[in-house]
C-alpha cells in the first residue's frame, strides 16, 4: 500500500483491487491557503485556514483518485470535506464511501454516495473487510456540539491492515481497535485541536504516544500544522517518539510525502501457511 499525505487529514491510499489500481482519497480538504474561516477567534494564533497550500505533488496525486472515504463532514467540518473537495468529487463522479448518517447530506450535494451498512465488520466494495470505529471528537461540554463521525479499519487482500482513526480523542473503542485488532498501520490525528473555550477535541502528541503504546504496528501521524486551532507540531511528535522508543515505527509525513507499506512478513507467512493447508 502506498500512502500519500496531502495536507491535514487528507491522505491518499493506493492499492490494487481486481487487477486495477485504486486511489482511495480520505477526507478531501482541497481549498487554497487562507480561503476558509479561522477556527479561533481570540489571540495571536487566529488565522484563516488552511495555513498552508496543498503541496506541489497534489495535482498528480489527485489524478490517481478513483474512490473517496469520508469520516465526518457535517456541522461545519470543512477541514475534512470542504467546498473544493465536494466540487472535485462531484465533477469527477468519484464514488464516495461514508456512514449512513452522512449519506443523505452528501447525496444532496450531488455526490455519488455508497454508504456502508452501518456499525460492525462488513464486506468492503474494494475487497476485504471494513470495520467502522466510533470517534469521540472532544471531551466535556464542547463534545455535545461536535460531529463525531467514524474511523475505519480496512482489511484488504494482499495489503497491510490500515486503521484510519478520524477525528477523535483516545477512547475505549479506539484503544480496543489498536490493542485487540492490532492494525499493521494506524493513521492517527495529533493536532491537539481546541477552540478558544473548552477541552481538546483531538488527540495531541502525548495522547498519540499513549495510542502508539497499544499497538506493535506502524504509526502515521497527521492533522498537523494546517489549521489555526491545532497547535501540535511535527517536531513535538517526533521528539516524543524518540524519547519513548517508538520512533522506528513512526512516520510524521510532510505534505506531499508518500511511503510504501508492504504486508508484514509474519502476516504473509501465516496466510501462505493457511493457503498451503487448504
Amino acid at each position: 500500500m502506498l500512502i500519500t499525505q496531502l495536507r491535514n487529514a487528507t491522505v491518499l491510499l493506493e492499492f490494487q483491487h481486481a487487477g486495477r489500481p485504486v486511489g482511495l482519497l480520505v477526507d478531501p480538504m482541497l481549498a487554497p491557503r487562507g480561503s476558509l474561516p479561522a477556527l479561533r477567534y481570540l489571540g495571536p494564533r487566529r488565522h484563516r485556514n488552511p495555513l498552508v497550500d496543498l503541496p506541489a505533488q497534489a495535482d498528480a496525486a489527485l489524478q490517481r483518485v478513483t474512490h473517496a472515504l469520508i469520516t465526518h463532514c457535517q456541522r461545519g467540518h470543512f477541514d475534512h470535506l470542504d467546498r473544493a473537495g465536494k466540487q472535485f468529487l462531484r465533477e469527477r463522479q468519484i464514488p464516495v464511501f461514508c456512514m449512513p448518517h452522512d449519506a443523505a447530506y452528501l447525496a444532496q450535494r450531488g455526490l455519488q454516495v455508497q454508504p456502508l451498512a452501518g456499525e460492525g465488520r462488513q464486506p468492503f466494495a474494494l475487497g476485504g473487510q471494513v470495520t467502522p470505529v466510533a470517534c469521540t471528537h472532544g471531551r466535556g461540554w464542547v463534545a455535545r456540539f461536535m460531529e463525531h463521525g467514524h474511523g475505519y479499519l480496512l482489511e484488504l487482500p494482499g495489503e497491510p491492515s490500515v486503521y484510519l482513526a478520524g477525528d477523535t480523542v483516545l477512547t475505549p473503542p479506539v484503544r480496543d481497535c489498536l490493542q485487540r485488532l492490532q492494525p499493521d498501520v494506524a493513521v492517527l490525528p495529533a493536532g491537539g485541536a481546541r477552540f478558544d473555550l473548552g477541552a481538546d477535541i483531538l488527540m495531541d502528541a502525548a495522547e498519540v504516544a499513549q495510542a502508539a503504546a497499544l499497538t506493535t504496528g506502524a504509526v502515521v501521524v497527521n492533522h498537523l500544522e494546517a489549521l489555526d486551532h491545532c497547535p501540535t507540531t511535527r517536531a513535538q511528535v517526533r521528539a516524543l517518539a524518540q524519547h519513548g522508543g517508538w520512533a522506528h515505527r513512526l512516520w510524521v509525513p510532510e505534505d506531499g510525502e508518500c511511503r510504501h507499506y508492504p504486508v508484514p512478513t509474519v502476516k504473509s507467512d501465516a496466510m501462505n501457511s493457511v493457503a498451503a493447508e487448504a
